[in-house]
């Protein structure tokens, strides 16, 4: 049997606010199997982006469990959350992030380079990634001169530069209308998959959900 890709056991995060105990994560488990998307549903305020930026290794602070790849994670220190982040782990937000003063080809060859590919490698996969999202003709123009859509298939371009193990998605289409929403998730889903990654899907759309292989619910602070 392979080795999960991502193994979450008892993961609990609380937070004080006045004095008072937030209980947001109470021992949340999860597996993710090799090539498996997986879609985390919960209405917003449930705690679906504190669970992404603890696997992710965006925040400290957690009680539980970690492993990516079969490597013990939340024992690390910088360096190796550091290295995790870059060699294992996409990510796409909300809102894209990009660059304001780089071209899409660029924002997405920046995440190669930091990986320590070569100028020639990054740049053919990111004309690879974009091309296959219908950006062939975009590459050299910056995001103020994109769409919405276009922007965050950028984003999703730069997630998956570096072929990760594991990609983490935090409502990635939740600026989006719903005809744009639909069809970013398709291409992101589809290349996903081509590459044989998995991925963490944090959404509040049943509809896109119902697209993944397997969907979980956060519940209380706990995955049903």
């Amino acid at each position: 049997m392979s080795e999960p890709v991502l193994k979450v056991e008892g993961l609990a995060r609380a937070f004080e606010q006045g004095g008072v105990r937030i209980d947001v994560l109470k021992g949340v488990d999860l597996t993710i199997a090799p090539g498996e998307i997986v879609a985390l549903l919960g209405p917003s305020g449930s705690g679906k982006s504190t669970l992404l930026q603890a696997v992710g290794l965006l925040e400290g602070g957690f009680q539980g469990r970690i492993s990516i790849g079969g490597e013990r994670v939340e024992t690390l220190d910088n360096q190796g959350r550091t290295r995790v982040r870059r060699d294992r782990l996409g990510f796409v937000y909300q809102f894209h992030h990009l660059l304001p003063d780089f071209s899409a080809r660029e924002n997405v060859i920046l995440a190669g380079l930091v990986a320590g590919k070569s100028d020639a490698e990054a740049g053919a996969r990111a004309d690879q990634l974009l091309t296959a999202m219908g950006l062939g003709a975009r590459l050299t123009h910056r995001p103020s001169q994109l769409s919405g859509g276009e922007q965050q298939r950028v984003a999703v371009g730069r997630a998956l530069a570096n072929k990760p193990l594991l990609v983490l998605a935090d409502e990635p289409t939740g600026n989006l209308d719903e005809a744009t929403a639909a069809k970013v998730l398709a291409e992101f889903l589809t290349l996903v998959r081509e590459q044989g990654s998995s991925a963490l899907v944090a959404t509040h759309n049943e509809a896109l959900a119902a697209r993944m292989d397997r969907v979980v619910r956060l519940h209380e602070g706990r995955l049903a």
